[in-house]
Order: C-alpha cells, then structure tokens, then sequence
C-alpha cells in the first residue's frame, strides 16, 4: 500500500529476519575478517611506510575502491538519502563536485606521510603541523566517526531489532581488529571487497524501487504528489518541493543554492580531496603517479552512481510512504521515528526492511555495515598516523619505530573510546539535520585549510607568518560562525524564525568561500609584510619549483609503458569530465 498507518511503523520498522539474512549477515563478517587477516599477513607492518601507507607498493584498483568507499560511509547512505526524500536531487552535487584534484599534490609528497607534515616542510617551524593535526584529529571524531556510528547503529537497529549499542560494539571490534593488526594495507583491500558488494547491493534496491513506481518516467509526478496524511495547519512544509528534480536552484530562496553549490562546494571540495588525511593517504600509497590517477579516476566514475543509487531510491521512500517519511506533525513523527523534526534519516531503512526479500535484505544490511566499517577503518588509520607522525614525534623526538607503530594502534583504540562515548550526545541531538550538520560544520572549518594549502603549494611568496595566522583568523572566524549556528537552530514547521540575520540569510555555502577569501587576504597580507622565504626552503615543495615528472625516481615512472598509460588516464580524465558536465546540464 502507498500509505501506512503510522501507529504501527515502529513494530513494523523491526520485521524478525529470516534464516537466509542471518546466513548473509555472518558469511560476510566471515568473508571480510578473511579478507582483512589475508592483506594483513602480506602487509609489511613493522615499518612506519608500511603500516601507514602500504609500503607505498599497492595498485590503482584497491586505492579507486578504497577511495569510493571511504567517502561513501553509513553516514552518506542514510544522509544523501534523507535528503533526496527531503528536498529531490539537488544534494547529488555535493558527489560530482571536484575530483581527482589529488593529483595536483601529488608530485609534492615524495616522501611524506601526513598532510600537516607538508605545510611543516613548505613553511618551517612546528606550529603550523600541530594545529592543522588536533583540528584534524578534532574533525574526524566530531564529524566524521561519529555521523558514521550513529548511521550505521540507527540502520541496523532499524533492520533487525538488535540493541543500539550491541551493534555498535560488534562493528567496532570486527573493525579495529584488522585496522590496529595490518595498517592500511588491510584497510584497502577490505575496502575494495565491500565497494563491490555495496555497489551490487544498492543497484539491486533501486531496481526494485523503480519497479515499485513504475519506471524513471513515473518519479516527478509522484515525488510531487507524496504529502503526508497529517500535516501542520497554515503550513506549506508537507509540500514536496516544487524544483526537486532541479540540481541548481534560486540564489536566494533555495534550499541548496546554486552559487554555493558551485562557488563553496569547490572550496568544501578541495579541501576533501587534496587535504583530507583519509584521501591523500590512500593516494601516497599508490605505487606509482600513474597508479595514483587511475585510482583517482575509477572512484570518480563510481562517484557517479550514488544520484540514482542512493538520492533517488530516498525520493522513492518517500513515494511509498509520506506519512512515515514524509511526516511534519511532531507528535505523528515522534511515533514514527522518535523525533519531533521529521523522519526522512529512516527513507533508506524504510526501503530495505519493505522492498528486500528475505536473504537480499540481509545482503543490504551488509552492504551498510560495508559502508560504515570501511569508513571507520579509513578515519581510524589515518587518525592515527596523524597523531602519531605530527604530535608524539614532536613530544618524543627520540622515540622509535616499534614505539611509534605501538603509539598508532593505542590511539586507534582511544579513538574507539571516544566514539562509543559520543554516542548518546549524538543520539539526543538533532539527527533529522545529519547531512545538513556534516556539511555544515566542514564549512565552517575547512575553507581557512583550503585558502593556506592552495597558497602553499601555488604561491612561492606566502610564509610562516602569513600562513599561521591566516589559519588561525580563518578558524577564529569559522568557530564563531559554529557557535552561532548550534545557539540559534532552525526552526521546526510552522514556528517563526528569529534567528540573527548572519544566520538566517547567510547560507552555510555562501559563507565557505567568504571565510576561504578572508583567510587568503590574511594570508597575502601578513606575507608582503614580512621575509620572504628562501630558495633552499621552497625547493621542491611549491608547484613552480618541483622535481620534473620525467624525473626516474623510480622505475615505475619511466619508459614508454609509463608514457602510454599516462595518456590513457588523461584520455578517460576528458571523458569522466565529459560525463560530468551532461549531467550537470541534463539536471540542471
């Protein structure tokens, strides 16, 4: 039936599964620990390079597939898909934005681990390194692992009934066992194993969703058509959105701008995929530059799936039930979900627990703990080579390589801890917004990151000082903008809003290259005002100053083989660009 009777969506949320589902479910926690023991043994991982980065010998498929994975978390199932049941196909731009943009930086960090360690090397000094590593490290609990725990219990609770916490202790520990024993090559051969089964998965659901619907052709006029039976009187916020369909919308009026959505989606952009620790460190683990492009390319193309795999099967939930997705009443929600703001983070559950027949189901509920463990892994290993080669290297300069690798695998479990204990603070928050609340926060913390990295590695002039305090006036700024945004939330249906202008009117897109140009003028000032930096310092660390591509430093990057798959890379880049720019136009 179209609609359900929403007294009964919680029994209904909790179906008892099937043998087949329970087979599903532990073959592939069998199949993963395999997998993960397997890389472990051939990993190299009683060397720094080795545990933190592969041995810097792994191959471009595994890094495409990790590199997909890693981005597209529990947190991104649930959330692309809230927000397609939400506000349409808009949100599928926050995926097709830049890409591949890691091999700008790549020819930069010959010999490199962590990202912080390059401004070290292209400024000097230590302060510089360790900022950038807490804020870092600061993102990823707050952010990152803990939108992706919530995620990922929420589903599981919502599939099978277990327990919240039980869930969450069960992933954790399959997780952390393979992450703290075999470093990032268990990372990224796990990672490559679960991209396959998420990817076959989620195209499974979304033909049967279409199938429900009646076809593509059906999904406009129905997603248009679906309010909820109980809505709020003198409202219009049970309305689906007129422009669902539309990926760029009015400047000023739109839920998803398409100024910011161009202008402070590449700032958001940049800084993800040429900065962000979890990225770069799958790309420094290629084996060679061309290894390093192709993977970037393969994820890009496999970027393209999550608009008709994950955003339109959320629209599609919400088709089939308004009244549980769709809802806006906050006592009707409450019943539903247990939220007063709305219930569109169950649309992709909701789907799976109806549509997926028994043993399929299973397979999908695997296909999300796929996504939640490869991005915790991802975050864990990266967490912990920050801290380990930017913060303990710097307190005990002396120490080891065995203490070093024995520091990465207890800050693994530390962080862990954490999670588990932010939990119940994520859990009593507004998690309707989850999406929302992950983008919104990187705009307000990344764009001083982008500006200072985009200078670093573009302008030989900037130095020391100007790049310091640029980050700090950036992060200064951003902070204030957070504190401003969590003292004032929106407000729910039918309520005023009387939020402070620079809240209300100033879109969280629109701030992200605001903030991005404020730190770079910073950042150029301070830097006309002071010394320059020398010749010896900026040697190889600037893009004008580089070592040559051509340059034999070692064999994989010479020769004529060498040449042609360069060209190929090159050929498929103009074509994944070519694919990029129809559907921008055909969504347009």
């Amino acid at each position: 039936s179209m609609e359900n009777n929403s007294h009964t969506e919680i029994p209904a949320l909790s179906p008892q599964f099937g043998v087949p589902d329970v087979v599903v479910v532990v073959t592939y926690f069998l199949l993963n620990l395999a997998v993960g023991i397997w890389s472990s043994c051939q990993a190299s991982r009683n060397t720094v390079s080795g545990y933190f980065l592969a041995g810097r010998n792994i191959a471009w498929w595994p890094i495409g597939a990790s590199l997909f994975a890693s981005s597209e978390g529990a947190g991104l199932f649930i959330g692309l898909a809230s927000s397609g049941a939400a506000g349409g196909v808009a949100v599928a731009g926050f995926e097709w934005n830049v890409r591949g943009s890691t091999l700008l930086t790549l020819p930069l960090f010959p010999q490199i681990v962590t990202m912080p360690e390059y401004l070290q090397r292209r400024f000097g000094g230590e302060r510089i390194r360790v900022c950038l590593s807490f804020f870092s490290l600061l993102l990823s609990i707050f952010t990152k692992i803990s939108t992706d725990l919530y995620s990922g219990a929420l589903f599981i609770q919502v599939c099978l009934g277990w327990d919240f916490y039980l869930s969450t202790l069960l992933m954790l520990g399959v997780t952390a066992v393979y992450t703290i024993a075999g470093g990032l090559t268990a990372v990224i051969y796990t990672d490559a194993l679960q991209t396959l089964i998420m990817v076959v998965g989620a195209i499974i659901l979304t033909a049967i969703a279409f199938h429900r619907i009646g076809g593509y052709h059906n999904l406009e006029e129905a997603y248009l058509a679906a309010t909820p039976s109980k809505i709020v009187p003198n409202t219009t916020c049970h309305l689906p959105r007129r422009d669902a369909m539309h990926l760029f919308r009015d400047p000023v009026s739109g839920d998803l701008p398409w100024t910011g959505m161009t202008l402070g989606l590449t700032v958001l952009a940049t800084w993800y995929w040429c900065t962000d620790q979890v990225i770069v460190q799958r790309s420094l683990a290629a084996r060679s530059l061309n290894h390093a492009k192709a993977a970037s390319i393969l994820a890009s193309y496999l970027k393209m799936l999550p608009m008709i795999v994950i955003v339109m099967p959320g629209m599609i939930s919400r088709i089939l039930y308004p009244d549980a997705v769709g809802c806006v009443d906050p006592e009707e929600c409450t019943l539903v979900c247990g939220t007063e703001v709305g219930c569109a983070n169950i649309a992709y559950p909701k789907l799976v627990v109806e549509l997926m027949p028994s043993g399929l189901r299973g397979l999908m509920v695997a296909v999300m703990m796929a996504a939640l463990m490869s991005s915790l892994t991802s975050i864990f290993n990266s967490s912990s080579a920050l801290f380990t080669m930017d913060i303990w290297r710097k307190v005990r300069q002396e120490a080891s390589e065995k203490e070093l690798l024995l520091v990465g695998r207890v800050v693994t479990v530390v962080l862990v801890a954490v999670s588990v204990v932010w939990l119940p603070i994520l859990q009593s928050s507004n998690s309707s917004q989850l999406f929302i609340y992950i983008q919104s926060v990187t705009s307000y913390l990344a764009p001083p990151v982008t500006a200072v990295f985009l200078l670093a590695v573009f302008w030989k002039r900037a130095n020391e000082q100007g790049a310091f305090w640029g980050l700090a006036v950036g992060l200064a700024v951003g902070l204030s903008r957070m504190a401003l945004e969590f003292t004032y939330p929106a407000p729910r249906c039918g309520i005023l809003d009387h939020r402070p202008p620079f809240v209300r009117d100033l879109h969280y897109l629109h701030f992200a290259p605001l903030l991005c140009l404020l730190t770079a003028a910073t950042v150029v000032g301070i830097s006309w005002l002071t010394l320059p930096p020398s010749e010896a310092q900026i040697k190889d660390v600037t893009w004008w100053t580089r070592r040559s591509l051509e340059a034999p430093s070692s064999a994989h990057l010479s020769g004529p083989r060498s040449l042609f798959w360069s060209q190929v890379c090159s050929a498929n880049a103009l074509v994944l660009l070519c694919i990029n720019l129809f559907f921008y136009a055909y969504f347009a």
